[in-house]
Parts: C-alpha cells; sequence; structure tokens
C-alpha cells in the first residue's frame, strides 16, 4: 500500500495481515465462572431445541458432553495453577530485592569498617614523608581494588537477573501453549479436543465436509479432495511469541498482552539506543585541558583551546550575564571564569610576557669589581657648568655650543693622574630641559651641584635640587667663577640653606669647594672630594656579565645613522651584541668613546656611542642585550605596539576634549608646529616647552604634529602642508627635494640654533593669533538743561558740555541721580541747527538718544567709546 505523510511526500510500505484477536469473555462461558455447572446446565438447555442451525441444531451425545466438561475443568485448573505461580513469583522478588538489600549493606559496612582500619592504622604510624606517600599509595590500590570487586558484583548479579528474567519468559511460554491429550485433534464444532477417527481432517472437520468454495477444494479440481493444510512450525523456545493458528479458550485464557514479542522495528531501536548510549558513555569522559588565556581573546578561539563546542561556550556567557557571539572578543578575566566553569585548568599570560628574561637578575657578591663614578654636572645657565667641565677634561667643548651655552647632554670620561676615572655627564641649564636634568640624575652616583659665586641661587638651581634629593643622590657644591671681584661664596652658602643644603663651613655634611674653571683654581680639590664621595658609596659593578645600560642621548647622523649615547651601568657592552633600546634594536656595528676613538668594548660606568640600531631611541630608554635576533624583534614590536596604542589613545582624547573647550569658550586656535631636531633630548624639550607656552590659555594652542630627529624631508613638509603649519628645525637643515615643496606649496621653513629663539618667536605668533581685548574710553559729560518735543522726531535734549568732549556715534550713558537709567547710541548731535561731529567742553548742542525718551532736566549724559587692545602671553 502507499503511505502518505503531512509534508506531501509518500512511500510503498508492506502491511502484513494478521487474524484479528477474539476476546472471550471469562463470565459469558458456561462452567468457567461457576466450576462448570452452568456449562452442564447450558449442556442440557441445548437439547431438544429444533429448527437451530449450527451447535443449537443438534443434540450433544453423552460422550461429547463428558469431553466439554472434562475440557472447561482443565482450564479452570490451569487459571488456578497460573494464579498461584503469580504469587510465588511475586513473594521471590520481594525475597530477592530484601537480599540484595541486605548484602549492599553489608559490603558497605564492610568498606566503612575497613576505611575506619586503614585511617587507624594511618594515624599509628610515624608521620614521615616517605610513609605517607606509601599509605597514599596502598589506601589508592585498596580503593580501587574495592572498585573493581564491586564492579564485578554488579556485573553477576545482572547476569542472574538476565537468566531469571529468562527463564520466566520461557516458562511463561510454555504455559500459554495449549495442552492436547495423546492422539486428540481440535473439532471444528466444538471447543474441546476430540479423538482423531478417520475421515476427519485435522481442523475437526470431515474431508467431504469442506465448501465446494473453499480455497483448498478450488485448488484441488472438482470431484477431488481438498489437500490438507500444513501444520504450524513449532516455535523454538524462548523466539518470536507472536500468535499463529486458530485461537482457542485455552489461549484466550492464558495469554497476556504483556508476553507479545517486539517487533524487529522495536529491536532496531533498542539496539540503537545502546550504542548511542555507549557512545555517549564515551564522550563523558571529559579531558581536562591547560588552556592558555591571552588579554583578549575570541570566543570561538577560546572553545578552540578548550575543545568544547562553541555553543556550549555561549551558553555558559549567557549563564553569566555576557551576550557575545562566536566572533567576539572577551577579556582575560571573563575567559578565566568560562575555563573553569566548563572544567579546565586556565593559565592566564600577557602581552607583556615577551619581556620576560629581558635583562639579567641579581649580580653575586663575589663578582662584584669597584667601577667609576657617574657625576652629572647640573646648575643655573651661565653659571659655568660646561666651563668646569673643560677645564677638567682638558678640552674646549663650550665654544662648539651655539650661543656659547650647552644645548645637549653629554657623557664623558675623565681619567685622573692617580690613575682613578671619572665619568661626567653634563646636562643643560636652561628651563626647558628639565626632562634632561632629571635624566641625568637618574643616572647618577654623585650630583655636582655649579653656582656662579657672583649670581646666587636661581630658578634652574633650586629645580636641579630638586632633581638631585629626588634620585637620592649625595650632592657637592662647587662654587665657580671665584676670581671675579664681585664673588660672594658666604652669600651662596647662605641661600643654599632655604633648600635644605648645609655646607660644611656651616656645620652640614654637604661638600663644598670655591672654584673657578678660567683659572683653574681648586679643581683638583674637586676631584679628590669626588672620590673621596665615590669611596664612600662603595660603588661595585659586575662586567662579566650581558650589558645593561641606558640612552643618555640619541640622534641621526647622516654618514652613520642612528647614534645613541649610551652609559654602561653593569656587563660589558661588545661589538656583535644585539641590543635593544627601547622600542628600536640592532646590532653593534661600533662603539666610539667620548673622544671619537673606536673601541671594542664598554665596560661599567663608560659612556660610548652605539651604531647599528635600526632606529633613532628615546633619550632616557634602557638598553639590554639579548641573545637572538627573534627575541629582540618580538620586545621591539611589542613595545612600538604599545606605543602606538598609547599615541592613538592620547589623540583621540586630546581631539574630544579640544572639540568640548571649543564648544564651551567659542572656537579655539591652533598653531601647527613640526619638529626637527639633530638629537632626541633636544627635540623632547623643544616640544616640552612650546606645549607649556600655553597650557593654561584655553584660546590659542601649540599643537605639534611631529617631532623628530634628522634633516627635513618631504614627509615632513606634506604633514606641514596638510595643516596649515609651519616647520621648525634645530641644528638641522631641509634636503632640496624638501626646500623645492615648501616653495611650492608655500610651507615656511624657520631654522634656529638657539631654544630661546623658538620660544621667543612662537609666542609672538600666539600673541598675534590672540583676539584683542576691549577697553572702555571715557569721552565727557554733558548736562541737560531742557527738553523739546519736536514734532516727528521726538524729544530732543538741550544740554551744555561740563567735561571732555562729546562724539557724534559714540556710546553714552544716562545718569539720574548719578544711577546708570539706559545705555545706548547718540541719534544726533546739532549745534545750533547743523549736525556736527563733536562738541567740546563750555558749549551747548542737542542730543537725541536711539529709541529712547525718556529724559528729563538735570540727567547728565555720560560719552564714552570702546578701544582695541593687543594682548600678550
Amino acid at each position: 500500500m502507499r503511505q502518505q505523510f503531512s509534508h506531501g511526500r509518500g512511500k510503498d510500505v508492506a502491511v502484513e495481515v494478521k487474524p484479528a484477536k477474539r476476546i472471550i469473555n471469562k463470565a459469558a462461558v458456561p462452567g468457567v465462572a461457576d466450576g462448570g455447572a452452568a456449562a452442564r446446565a447450558a449442556a442440557q438447555g441445548l437439547r431438544g431445541q429444533p429448527g437451530r442451525g449450527g451447535l443449537a441444531g443438534r443434540q450433544l451425545s453423552d460422550a461429547e458432553r463428558d469431553t466439554r466438561l472434562r475440557a472447561l475443568a482443565l482450564a479452570e485448573e490451569e487459571r488456578k495453577r497460573r494464579a498461584l505461580s503469580e504469587a510465588e513469583e511475586r513473594e521471590l522478588a520481594r525475597l530477592r530485592a530484601e537480599q540484595e538489600a541486605a548484602e549492599q549493606e553489608a559490603a558497605e559496612a564492610a568498606a566503612a569498617e575497613a576505611a575506619e582500619a586503614a585511617a587507624a592504622e594511618i594515624a599509628a604510624q610515624p608521620m614521615d614523608e616517605a610513609s605517607v606517600r606509601q599509605r597514599e599509595l596502598e589506601e589508592l590500590r585498596r580503593i580501587q581494588e574495592a572498585e573493581k570487586a564491586a564492579a564485578a558484583e554488579a556485573e553477576r548479579r545482572r547476569k542472574e537477573a538476565e537468566d531469571a528474567r529468562k527463564a520466566e519468559e520461557a516458562r511463561k511460554a510454555d504455559a500459554a501453549a495449549p495442552r492436547r491429550p495423546a492422539g486428540a485433534t481440535e473439532d471444528r464444532g466444538t471447543t474441546a479436543p476430540v479423538a482423531a477417527r478417520p475421515g476427519v481432517a485435522p481442523t475437526g472437520r470431515a474431508a467431504d465436509d469442506e465448501d465446494e468454495d473453499s480455497p483448498r477444494r478450488k485448488a484441488a479440481g472438482p470431484g477431488k479432495a481438498a489437500p490438507k493444510a500444513p501444520a504450524p512450525a513449532v516455535k523454538a523456545k524462548g523466539g518470536d511469541k507472536r500468535r499463529g493458528g486458530k485461537l482457542t479458550i485455552t489461549q484466550a485464557l492464558s495469554e497476556d498482552e504483556g508476553q507479545r514479542g517486539r517487533s524487529l522495528a522495536a529491536a532496531r531501536r533498542a539496539r540503537e539506543r545502546e550504542r548511542l548510549r555507549q557512545f555517549g558513555r564515551q564522550e563523558t569522559q571529559k579531558v581536562t585541558r591547560d588552556v592558555t588565556i591571552p588579554e583578549v581573546i575570541t570566543v570561538g578561539d577560546l572553545a578552540n583551546r578548550m575543545a568544547e563546542r562553541g555553543a556550549d561556550v555561549i551558553k555558559t556567557l549567557m549563564r553569566m550575564g555576557v551576550m557575545a557571539t562566536i566572533t567576539q572578543t572577551i577579556d582575560a578575566d571573563t575567559a578565566e571564569l568560562v575555563v573553569q566553569e566548563l572544567g579546565h585548568r586556565p593559565i592566564r599570560v600577557s602581552e607583556a610576557d615577551v619581556e620576560i628574561g629581558v635583562g639579567g637578575g641579581q649580580d653575586r657578591a663575589e663578582d662584584m669589581v669597584p667601577r667609576a663614578p657617574v657625576v652629572t654636572v647640573m646648575g643655573h645657565v651661565d653659571h659655568g657648568k660646561t666651563s668646569l667641565l673643560d677645564a677638567l677634561r682638558k678640552t674646549d667643548v663650550a665654544s662648539r655650543e651655539a650661543g656659547g651655552i650647552t644645548q645637549h647632554i653629554g657623557a664623558y670620561q675623565v681619567q685622573l693622574e692617580s690613575g682613578s676615572r671619572i665619568t661626567f655627564i653634563d646636562t643643560p641649564g636652561h628651563a626647558a630641559f628639565t626632562e634632561m636634568r632629571a635624566r641625568g640624575a637618574n643616572v647618577t652616583d654623585v650630583v655636582i651641584l655649579v653656582v656662579a659665586a657672583d649670581d646666587g641661587v636661581m630658578p634652574q638651581t633650586a629645580e636641579a635640587i630638586k632633581h638631585a634629593k629626588a634620585a637620592k643622590v649625595p650632592i657637592i657644591v662647587a662654587i665657580n667663577k671665584c676670581d671675579l671681584p664681585a664673588a660672594k661664596p658666604d652669600r651662596v652658602r647662605n641661600e643654599l640653606l632655604q633648600h635644605d643644603l648645609v655646607v660644611e663651613a656651616l656645620g652640614g655634611d654637604v661638600l663644598d669647594v670655591e672654584v673657578s674653571a678660567k683659572t683653574g683654581l681648586n679643581l683638583d680639590r674637586l676631584e679628590e672630594s669626588i672620590i673621596l664621595q665615590a669611596e664612600i658609596l662603595e660603588l661595585k659593578a659586575n662586567p662579566g656579565r650581558t650589558a645593561e645600560g641606558v640612552v643618555v642621548e640619541a640622534k641621526l647622523d647622516k654618514g652613520r645613522g642612528p647614534v645613541a649615547t649610551v652609559l654602561v651601568k653593569r656587563g660589558t657592552l661588545k661589538v656583535g651584541d644585539i641590543v635593544v633600546a627601547g622600542s628600536e634594536w640592532g646590532r653593534v656595528r661600533a662603539l666610539v668613546n667620548d673622544r671619537g676613538a673606536t673601541v671594542p668594548q664598554a665596560e661599567p660606568a663608560t659612556p660610548v656611542e652605539v651604531l647599528g640600531l635600526n632606529g633613532v631611541p628615546l633619550a632616557g630608554e634602557d638598553m639590554v642585550v639579548v641573545e637572538t635576533e627573534a627575541k629582540a624583534r618580538e620586545v621591539t614590536e611589542y613595545r612600538q605596539r604599545k606605543k602606538r596604542e598609547a599615541e592613538a589613545a592620547k589623540q583621540g582624547r586630546g581631539s574630544l576634549e579640544q572639540m568640548f573647550k571649543q564648544i564651551q569658550a567659542g572656537e579655539a586656535k591652533e598653531l601647527p608646529i613640526v619638529i626637527k631636531g639633530d638629537v632626541q633630548g633636544s627635540v623632547e624639550a623643544i616640544a616640552g616647552a612650546l606645549e607649556k607656552l600655553t597650557a593654561e590659555n584655553t584660546e590659542v594652542k601649540v599643537r605639534v604634529l611631529m617631532s623628530g630627529v634628522g634633516a627635513i624631508t618631504e614627509s615632513d613638509i606634506t604633514l606641514a602642508n596638510a595643516s596649515k603649519g609651519l616647520v621648525v628645525g634645530f641644528n638641522v637643515r631641509a634636503n632640496p627635494q624638501a626646500r623645492d615643496m615648501a616653495k611650492r606649496d608655500a610651507v615656511e621653513i624657520r631654522y634656529y640654533s638657539i631654544i630661546y629663539d623658538i620660544i621667543d618667536d612662537v609666542k609672538q605668533m600666539l600673541t598675534g593669533m590672540l583676539a584683542p581685548s576691549l577697553r572702555e574710553k571715557f569721552l565727557g559729560n554733558a548736562q541737560i538743561l531742557q527738553v523739546f518735543n519736536i514734532t516727528k522726531v521726538g524729544k530732543v535734549a538741550g544740554c551744555r558740555v561740563t567735561e571732555g568732549i562729546v562724539k557724534r556715534g559714540a556710546k553714552v550713558r544716562l545718569l539720574r541721580d548719578n544711577v546708570v537709567i539706559h545705555e545706548g547710541t547718540l541719534k544726533t548731535l546739532k549745534r545750533v541747527k547743523d549736525e556736527v561731529k563733536e562738541v567740546r567742553e563750555g558749549f551747548e548742542c542737542g542730543m537725541a538718544f536711539e529709541n529712547y525718551e525718556d529724559i528729563r532736566e538735570g540727567d547728565v549724559i555720560e560719552a564714552f567709546e570702546m578701544e582695541e587692545v593687543a594682548r600678550v602671553l
């Protein structure tokens, strides 16, 4: 037949047709409910009732009646036996369950006693580490054996239950089979077996009583006997229990719906469920993994690392209140909670882990050897710092500086006659070089504070004292220019008391030396003071390890490329080492000392110029030696990425703040500037000084578009042209292509060699950008003598100018009893009948106001005007 489905599709299926089950009411069968009495009465009642076909159409013989009664009696006995067997089975099942429960309790009690005995045994034994470990192993082995025994016992009970179930099914199948006497068959017209006789078919009907239209008679042909139906095959015990053949009373009474065997489809479904159950059991054996969690991770990547389904991870996040798709990112804390929730072990890692291992650990005391002290010369501008250093080094560095002032930080090493070495760091004294002075104080061991004897303590001197105290380094005061007639060293000592510096001459612990860089006065005493202070500090370093240092200054040399002045702090820096300096790295190509000579290596406290970096590092960055180029590249890439992120966040935040300020205070004006310098420290100082010019001004701002080291290039001109700004070059020049582009695009390039000139020029530019302020200028007063009412004109005041002058178009105020009544503009100013430009003191005139006529005699008119005044920063 064709089976149709609701979605419109169908298929051909084979249908097995079975005879319908006959339902027999036990109460309606005579002789069943009343033990056979009703059957006998029915048999007697049927006798002598002619005119009915079938059973009722004839009388039963005595043999047939006795046979039927015997059959009914046998059926009643079978029913009673079955009821008794079912009661016995229930009782046996109850007893079996009680026995299993008792055995389970006994097993649990035995396990508890064994555990207590093991605990007592462990407590009685000594608690050393080996014995504790041995006891743990024995306890684990005992637990495993107990689990195996419990599993074997459970399997044995399961097999016993299965065997009992199969035996019960077989017994029920035997009980359901019809019982026939030997040599008896079933008569068609009766329900009891009858004796086999000749000419009777196995079904209880004679062969010649077959209907002529029956299928067997037609198959045999006319006049021939129908062939006998094949006997039903004997079913194997425990096989298919579906009913075969005709239904008898015994089968109807003994057959139950629960005894029917399962169909083939049901068996297949059972096998499939068992397979899925076993497969699921294998999957539920969860594997705990170590999951590496970075700072940010996507949901899909996290699921892959845990070997979990993405849907399970998303469900876990939803239970935690986090709505995320498979491609969205989550933070490390949330990912760690998800990993723990799913039963794995989280391992937190960070991008900063790439820097682990960069730089060595602590040095051993036996590896330390004495090193040269690092001395920083600090003080106010033009107090003789560089001249004093030149006198010590017997060089002339100050003459090479533009304007005769130090604008670069320098590092030099001096060897004394005694063989001792001293490393000097020279810092600029201008206010813009605050960060450079702080950098010098951070890398130094001793600070020499240079104070001019004829000038005293100045602002940069006080700032240098603050840097030295913040670095917690000793200070030696060098009172310079003591050869001048105006020198007053005692005044310098007294002024230092205001900054908590008490020199030895006044009973303190700060060394002071009166020197003269020009005449060389007491320079040997200054050197002795430095050596004495170094001996007190016991300065040591380990030269036998990988080098570490700090970048004092950096620049871009046209012929040599990026050059970094490095002060080695510990270890020995050699040619060929792979170094990382801030966000730049490279292989050391050459080392140049402070006198321009190439050296193969640099020991601790030695300043050298390092060549071979791939870029100009920032001044103040640490420099370390790493093992491989891959490590160096990985570290610098991480630092460059963090630097870009910080700059992007700063620019975005600044833009938002600028927008709000422009909304609140009107349109703010900006001066875009591109800064290029010869060294990193000077560029840093210039950018800081320019930004401080407008730190407290909301109307004009200096915006540094870009600052860098090296010559001015085409990219700098393009950037300045796009922002309508200017380019500032400090000790650098533009290349020919950049000059041509600047001339074509009308971009202004300004060259400087002194930092003062840059600050002054930018300050003037910003002053010109400031909006002028308005100031009120008093002109004069006029007294109203009489008020005239003129047609088509209104009220006109007849006045006399009592003070100053009154001009046409000026601003006026109307005063009544010294109270301002009105402020506006003059509409007309007449002298006699003519319009005039102004009326001076002592003359009479007529005045009228714009849109105002409430004037009275005796009022005073005050005239004034507004003038613009240029503002300065």
